[in-house]
């Protein structure tokens, strides 16, 4: 494995700004990593690489003419299949948009090549993001990289692989409910989902649109934040972007104390259903933050014990609207019945039928039967004000402590298959992810080491509104303390990767 793929993303921005390496070389290592391993991991729907190499020389020869640049500018990225890139397809995973290539570019996109970072593809994720393994991508699963026999998470699993298989330095991916954070808490990376509108949603296909928001995934607490000033920032075209400025994170992720800030671990987030050994890493990563000068406070948020059933209410009842579009007539697939009449209702249900998985089936159905008359003030009306009780209980947490934590995931990566037939089990998985997205609140997921399973625990801070900074200060503490502990990055340990796969594993 080459030193440039192994590289943080912060580090190679130096080198190539030192003109020690190009971004022409950079990119090809990771072009050349993708092809040695993608095979079994199967982080990317899409390869760009020839687009990539264009933008990477592109970069070379405005720095040898010495031109300004972005701090970024010449380190690839991967982009989740979920944000429309213009000239390469987008297909959220799913049959209905197989081979749609946009015209336009999202927000977050454009803000990435005017930045000259070189999109090496696009990753895998469950279909439409809904989902928490990326078992249910309509192109195949991804894995684990710490073990090909376990899900990477998801909905972004590929772009959490992408990045923990050294095939990316940095990737985009999205959080409705967890999608970001609980990916790299299984996978060994950071990651972090935003205040609500402080990265634009504009060119996301939408899946709830309260509670979806685009984030950065890494290898390090710093190199979230340089790419999390990148995308972020005030989007007129988006309605529910924020006017503020994204700070100054990167001076956050720079912090080597806490003293004076008030660390509160929540109740509810513990206990029962949590694995033994994810618990041992996040008393233990407590102890650290009590060391670096934290204080421990306890915090009560009652309405969470409520949070997963009123997120599976308002959820699907949002994706049920905004996945209508995708009705055979516009854009996308397009099935015509084999036998009856051609009219629009029928082209409707044969497309609906043929391009949309069991999945997304099962949560439309669900969010139009929360929506319907009769049954929506019972339901999603009464879903919308467990939310109001949440985001309640986040302000009265918030006095008591700056920022709060609990493990990322109950558990450790589990199995291919293990949770597929148990809808309920699988949603589970983001018990303690999915709160934020409900009170548009800041998060982040940080390595804190392995549990006794061999495999990657995760530690999450979530701190209020606007104040991501937050974040950062916490997360980088914690993640060189436990780089000194070790002697290494987490991902150090992660085992070798097979440069060639069987048939039945690919599949």
């Amino acid at each position: 494995m080459s030193e440039l793929t192994t590289a943080t993303a912060a580090e190679l921005a130096e080198r190539l700004r030192a003109k020690d390496v190009s971004s022409a070389e950079v990119t090809q290592a990771h072009l050349d990593r993708m092809a040695e391993v993608d095979g079994a991991v199967h982080a990317f729907l899409h390869v760009n690489g020839e687009e990539a190499l264009a933008t990477a020389r592109d970069v070379d020869e405005r720095r040898a003419r010495g031109e300004e640049l972005h701090p970024l500018a010449g380190v690839p990225i991967a982009v989740k299949d979920v944000v429309v890139t213009k000239g390469q397809p987008t297909t959220a995973a799913s049959r209905m948009l197989e081979g749609w290539v946009p015209p336009y570019d999202a927000t977050i996109v454009e803000r990435l090549r005017a930045a000259g970072l070189p999109i090496l593809g696009k990753t895998n994720l469950d279909e439409f993001a809904m989902g928490s393994s990326t078992e249910h991508s309509a192109y195949g699963p991804t894995r684990n990289p710490w073990d090909l026999e376990r899900i990477p998470g998801g909905s972004g699993g590929g772009s959490a692989a992408a990045v923990a298989a050294f095939e990316a330095p940095l990737a985009i991916g999205t959080d409705t409910g967890g999608s970001i954070r609980q990916p790299a808490a299984v996978t060994g990376s950071v990651g972090v989902k935003p205040t609500y509108g402080g990265v634009s949603r504009y060119g996301l296909i939408a899946l709830a649109s309260s509670l979806d928001q685009a984030g950065p995934v890494s290898r390090t607490v710093l190199d979230s934040a340089l790419l999390h000033e990148l995308i972020g920032g005030h989007d007129p075209r988006d309605s529910t972007s924020l006017p503020d400025p994204v700070g100054d994170l990167v001076a956050a992720a720079g912090a080597q104390d806490l003293r004076g800030l008030r660390v509160g671990v929540v109740r509810e987030l513990g206990g029962e259903g949590y694995q033994a050994g994810v618990e041992a890493s996040f008393t233990a990563a407590l102890d650290l933050l009590r060391e670096a000068g934290a204080e421990i406070v306890e915090v009560s948020c009652p309405s969470f014990a409520s949070a997963l059933a009123a997120y599976y209410l308002i959820l699907p009842a949002e994706a049920s609207s905004n996945l209508a579009k995708f009705d055979g007539m516009r854009f996308g697939l397009r099935v015509e019945p084999t036998e009856g009449p051609l009219t629009a209702e029928r082209v409707m249900a044969a497309t609906r039928g043929a391009g949309f998985g069991d999945e997304v089936k099962r949560r439309i159905i669900l969010g139009t039967h929360a929506l319907s008359a009769g049954y929506v003030d019972a339901y999603y009306g009464s879903a919308q004000q467990v939310r109001t009780l949440i985001q309640r209980d986040f302000a009265a947490a918030f006095e008591k402590a700056d920022v709060l934590v609990s493990p990322t995931t109950p558990t450790t990566a589990f199995r291919f298959g293990e949770k597929l037939d148990d809808p309920l089990a699988m949603y589970l998985n983001d018990v303690a992810t999915i709160p934020a997205n409900l009170a548009g609140v800041p998060g982040i997921s940080v390595p804190s080491g392995l549990s006794d399973d061999g495999l990657p625990v995760g530690f999450q801070a979530l701190a209020p509104a606007r104040e991501d900074a937050r974040l950062y200060r916490v997360g980088a503490v914690l993640e060189r303390m436990l780089d000194e502990r070790r002697g290494h990055r987490l991902l150090a340990d992660a085992p070798s990767l097979p440069t060639t796969v069987s048939q039945e594993a690919a599949r």
